[in-house]
Order: structure tokens, then sequence, then C-alpha cells
């Protein structure tokens, strides 16, 4: 994988597509914190293992996951509706906070005029929420959602969406992400990747997809201008 310290050689990307949870918004550990206390107050003990590795996965992938490592008889409708109206709790208290260095990643991109769009698994109301709590949603020139495709990451629907919305090619565009699903999306879809961890190590097969690898988005920031 690719050491973030070196320059982007002067690569101007013609947009930059943004993954949301766990990468612009530190909401994925506080959902797997959520998950589980869901999970135990229907009288099961769930490991951590369970609610990460469903990290940049739509609702039906998430939902597959689950039931195949709890087991067809785990209550998986009412945990989830359990954990929506925590996480709910949670986002109307706390709020979404920005992942270390979003702020300086975004100014960078409107200093250079690079246009944005936010590419995630989640649904379009709740993406629009999460967004406008966290005070970002007018940076963004176009959101794709994962309401709008009909397969989720890895596939690259959502990316080629985020692209097109912005009229860019694909090609020509680069991605921001922290899941292995994707990071696999971004690969699949001819975008260059910049991965930046939050709770997932990818795999080597995946961690060799990846264009650049960051230890913050403050080191992001620098790859660009």
């Amino acid at each position: 994988m690719s050491g973030g310290r070196r320059s982007a050689a002067g690569f101007k990307p013609a947009a930059a597509l943004l993954d949301m949870d766990g990468l612009m918004l530190d909401t994925e550990r506080p959902a797997v914190s959520l998950w589980l206390r869901a999970a135990s107050e229907h009288g099961w003990d769930i490991d951590e293992s369970v609610p990460i590795s469903t990290v940049g996965l739509n609702e039906a992938a998430t939902r597959e996951r689950v039931l195949e490592a709890c087991g067809a008889s785990f209550p998986y409708g009412a945990v989830r509706a359990r954990m929506i109206a925590l996480y709910e709790e949670f986002l109307s208290g706390e709020g979404p906070r920005h992942r270390p260095g979003l702020l300086a990643l975004l100014d960078r991109f409107a200093e250079v005029g690079v246009p944005l769009a936010v590419a995630t698994s989640t649904d379009r109301k709740a993406a629009l929420a999460k967004l406008e709590r966290a005070g970002i949603l007018g940076r963004f020139s176009a959101l794709a959602c994962g309401d709008e495709v009909s397969r989720g990451k890895p596939a690259p629907d959502i990316f080629l969406l985020a692209a097109a919305r912005l009229g860019a090619d694909p090609r020509a565009c680069v991605g921001f992400e922290d899941s292995p699903a994707g990071l696999s999306a971004l690969s699949a879809a001819g975008i260059k990747s910049v991965f930046v961890k939050d709770l997932i190590e990818p795999p080597a097969d995946i961690a060799s997809t990846v264009w650049r690898r960051c230890g913050d988005l403050f080191q992001a920031a620098g790859l660009f201008g």
C-alpha cells in the first residue's frame, strides 16, 4: 500500500468522492457500541467483530452478514430497530463528530477548485440529516446514497453515480474510504483511492489496490495543492 507521505505529484482530480460514516464522521464506533447494547437488551451477547464486519455495507448486506454470524434465530429486525432508536438519540444529543482533519481536507479542495460529492451506503434521508447536523452539507455539490443504487459497496455503483452527478469521468476522480468494501468499490470503478483507517485494516488483496494511504484527513489534505 502506498504511503501517505508522498505527494500526489501535481495530480488535480476532476472531482473528489467521499464516504461519510467512518471517513468524514466519527459515527462507526458509536454505531458498533449501540449494536452491542441493542442486542444485549434482546438477550444476545454478540462480539463486536459482528457489527464491525458490516462497516461500509448497505442494509441488505448488513442483514445477511449479521444473520450469517449469529444464526437465523437472531432477532435482527427488533435489534436493528432498537439500535436505530439509540442511534437517533446519539445524533440528537452528542451528534456526529468530525474525523480529524475533515475541514482541512474540504477547505483544500475548495482552494484548488475541486467539486465534492458524498458517496455513502447510508440512505439519503439519514445521510442528509447527518451531514446537516455535522455542519458540512453545503460543502457538497452532489450526494449518492445507498438507497439510490441497486448494488451497494463493494460494487462500484455508488461511486459511479456520485461521479456522474458531478459530470466527472471516474478515472479522473479521487475517492476517500475507510472500509474494505468501499476500497473495493473504488477499485471496481477505476477511481484512485485514498485510505484513511477507522476500524478495519483491509486484507492484502484490497490494500494492494489503494493509491494512497494517510494517517488522517490532515495528511490527506496535504496530497493536493
